[in-house]
This record gives structure tokens, C-alpha cells and sequence, in this order.
């Protein structure tokens, strides 16, 4: 039985590898005649896919030397099994968007992506497209960039603006203490409001920490790293400052952790966590939520210590990688179809138009392409301007792991009255040492 076992693997891993280099043959076909091909995988997103049809469709047009074929990434059971999927059966695209700071780090740690900045026409694109700062914070610890940042959501608290002027308050709080006397007044009058709802804050979802720890971590530590490498190289105070605000939430009953459907749009609580997604859900169900009159957008609140003007925030965002399985004509020809792409502004602009989502360009909030765009759309402009002041995910082949211990370690329990902030942030740094190591 062994031996049939081992014939009939061998004889999977002989056909496995014959449609691989059938597959590696059919894009190398181009090439043969003069013409370069390959794949292009978009996000799972009707809008971005439409995006990249459309700028396919121009590049070639400008380009008949090159094909390029546009398709969305396989999601199941996620865009990135599917991507490992393909990678393992020889598959892959030569191109593919989605990939976020975490993933590329699991890419790169198998040699399954190349880095970006090896290509000619790397420094050109960085500065055509106005994005050294912030391509500055996705440096990969080896000091490669394995990803081109697409958009970058600075993640922002929205605040019941309305709500704040009826405990007496002008403007929303910037610091921690100003959040607690927020909080205070705010069951004073309303003993049955909250300040922030999440669910999530008393669950270990690994992904949930950028919406709420790393938010205010990232405020707290000024945008110090947390992990680098192997190493957990996190700011001690910020860490535990950050704690220590949950920790007196929970305490005087101003989170709600249960279930709630639209807290924040009710009025149930007055601070919640926003990104440039949620406005097309308002317009359609809550168009009396109105920036400037119903509510504000703001970084997240800091510490004392820290200035407020000059703080940072977490930046939901994902980019474009390159993969090591495609040929090299491949890989300069998608790079060039990239470089093409961000060389003008009006394509960022056509995306921003289409997604939603900030294009990730220091300039956007200053550039005259996006003027009137963010002038019809007041709500984006908060968001457009803190591009460089937000952090990307860390990069780390263990990121879903680091951010699981970070949940059960310490922001579930302490929110839970388990643990106390020093506690919480020694148990929680001790495992992920263990973890990185």
C-alpha cells in the first residue's frame, strides 16, 4: 500500500508540474512573437476590478506589445488562500493588488514575491506618484518593499458632535483625560449611552486589533514600530497607556461589548471607529448623518504627553506585489504597466472616483487633480490629509499570531477585569516574544 501511495503522489506531483510549465509555456507564448502577456489578478471588488479593466484597456491600446489580462483574485476560503493556492500549483499571477503589509511578509519569507525597488524605474514612480513619505513606513525589515501601496484609509474617530454640545462640549476630546471627562458627563445625563461600541474589543479576532488597539497605540507611541523582524521592539509607556484607557472605559461603564446594531448612527454611543467605506452605507440609510452638524472626524485621542497635532493612526491599506513565479520580461511589464498607471494623477483620481478609497500619495489632500473631488466629498478630506501620519500593519510572516496575543493577552481580559494594564502588557509582550523567537 506504501509503495501505490508513493506511485500515485508521484504521478500528482508529475501532472501538478507538467500544468505548471504548460501554464508557464501559454504566457511565455507571447514573448516568443514579441509580445510580453501575463495576468493580473484585482481585488474581489467589482469597482477595482472595473478599474484595472479600464487602465488595461489603455495601456495596451498605448502598447500593443503587451497583454494584459485582467481577472479577480479567487476568495475562497480567502483572496489570500487562494493566492497560496495558486502559488503552490504554479498558478500564480505575475501581478495580483490586495496584498496587505502582513501578507506580503509571509510572501517574501517563502521568496514568493521580488522586491520592487530592484526594478528599472522604481525611484521615478515613487516620486511621479508623490509617495515618499509614505511609502517611507512599509519598508520591510530586511529593507526590501515588497508591496506598492494602492490606498491608505488613516482609520478616524467619528464623534456625535451633536450629542458632545448637549453635555457642554465644543469640539471632541484630543486627549485621554479629556475622553474620561467626555465619559462622565456624558452618564451624568445619559445613563444609558455609551461612549464607543465594539463587540470586537472583547473578542481575540486577530484583524479587529487595527481597528481599536493599534489605532490608539499608534497615537500613543507617536507611530513607533511594534515588531521589526524577530523582534518586539514596542513602546513600553504608549503600550500600557493605551491599556489603561480601556481599562477606565470598561471600568465606568462607557463601552458597550455586546451587539448593537447602528450604535453609533442612533445616538446609543458617541465614538466610533470610521473609515471612507461607511459614508455610501450613510448616504443610503442615515442621510441625516451630516459632517459638521451630526458629527466630527478626528485622530484618535492621546496621552497627555504626546502632541495631539503631530499623532498618527492606523492605516487600513493593501498594495500591489510582484511574484517570483512570473518571467522577468513579466515582471518589468506589469512594473511598467504600474509605472504608467501612477505617472498621472487622473488615473488616482478615476480610483478614488470608483473605490472610495485614498489613492496613497503624500499630495492628496494638496494636489489640484483631487480638489474638487474632496470639496464635493468633505467627509474624505480628514482622511486625505492624514495619509502620511498613518502606520501600515506590521510585517510580520506571524502577524495573525502577534495580533491574536495582543487580543487574549491583553485587551480582552483587561476590558474584562482580569488583568491591569502593567499586567496585561508584560503577559501580553512575554508571548509574543516567545511567538517571534
Amino acid at each position: 500500500m506504501k509503495k501505490i501511495r508513493n506511485y500515485r503522489f508521484l504521478v500528482l506531483l508529475f501532472v501538478v508540474t507538467m500544468i505548471a510549465t504548460g501554464c508557464q509555456s501559454d504566457s511565455s507564448s507571447g514573448e516568443a512573437s514579441g509580445q510580453v502577456e501575463f495576468d493580473f489578478w484585482s481585488a474581489p471588488n467589482p469597482s477595482q476590478q472595473v478599474f484595472w479593466e479600464d487602465m488595461a484597456k489603455q495601456y495596451m491600446e498605448e502598447n500593443e506589445e503587451v497583454k494584459i489580462n485582467v481577472s479577480p483574485m479567487p476568495e475562497s476560503p480567502s483572496s489570500e488562500a487562494g493566492i497560496q493556492s495558486a502559488i503552490a500549483a504554479g498558478n500564480a499571477p505575475t501581478i495580483s493588488e490586495n496584498i496587505s503589509r502582513g501578507f506580503a511578509a509571509q510572501l517574501a519569507g517563502s521568496s514568493a514575491v521580488v522586491p520592487l525597488e530592484e526594478f528599472e524605474g522604481y525611484d521615478e514612480l515613487i516620486k511621479e506618484r508623490k509617495m515618499e513619505e509614505t511609502i517611507s513606513t512599509w519598508k520591510f525589515a530586511d529593507d526590501h518593499q515588497y508591496v506598492l501601496p494602492i490606498y491608505s484609509n488613516a482609520m478616524l474617530f467619528g464623534w456625535r458632535t451633536d450629542i458632545l454640545k448637549e453635555l457642554g462640549f465644543d469640539a471632541p476630546p484630543k486627549t485621554y483625560d479629556e475622553v474620561l471627562e467626555v465619559g462622565k458627563k456624558l452618564k451624568e445625563k445619559y445613563p444609558d449611552k455609551f461612549l464607543w461600541s465594539r463587540a470586537d474589543l472583547v473578542k481575540p479576532t486577530w484583524w479587529a486589533r487595527w481597528f481599536d488597539f493599534f489605532m490608539l497605540y499608534n497615537g500613543a507611541s507617536e507611530g513607533n514600530s511594534f515588531v521589526e523582524g524577530s523582534e518586539l521592539v514596542a513602546n513600553n509607556e504608549a503600550g500600557v497607556a493605551t491599556l489603561q484607557l480601556l481599562k477606565d472605559l470598561s471600568e465606568k461603564d462607557l463601552l458597550l461589548t455586546r451587539e448593537a446594531t447602528d450604535p453609533f448612527e442612533t445616538g446609543q454611543s458617541i465614538m466610533m471607529d470610521i473609515g471612507p467605506w461607511t459614508f455610501s452605507y450613510w448616504d443610503e440609510k442615515f442621510p441625516e448623518m451630516k459632517l459638521g452638524e451630526t458629527y466630527e472626524l478626528t485622530m484618535p485621542p492621546v496621552p497627555e504627553s504626546v502632541d495631539y497635532e503631530n499623532s498618527k493612526t492606523f492605516a487600513d491599506t493593501k498594495g500591489l506585489s510582484i511574484y517570483a513565479s512570473a518571467t522577468k520580461e513579466q515582471q518589468q511589464a506589469a512594473f511598467d504597466f504600474i509605472k504608467w498607471v501612477y505617472s498621472n494623477p487622473e488615473h488616482d483620481l478615476e480610483w478614488f472616483k470608483q473605490t472610495n478609497l485614498p489613492p496613497a500619495r503624500d499630495d492628496l489632500s494638496e494636489n489640484e487633480a483631487f480638489t474638487a473631488f474632496l470639496e464635493e466629498n468633505p467627509e474624505l478630506q480628514e482622511y486625505a490629509k492624514n495619509i502620511p501620519n498613518a502606520v501600515p500593519p506590521i510585517d510580520s510572516e506571524v502577524t495573525v499570531e502577534v495580533q491574536e496575543l495582543i487580543g487574549t493577552e491583553a485587551v480582552n481580559p483587561v476590558i474584562q477585569g482580569e488583568k491591569d494594564a502593567e499586567e496585561a502588557w508584560s503577559d501580553m509582550t512575554d508571548a509574543i516574544d516567545k511567538v517571534l523567537k
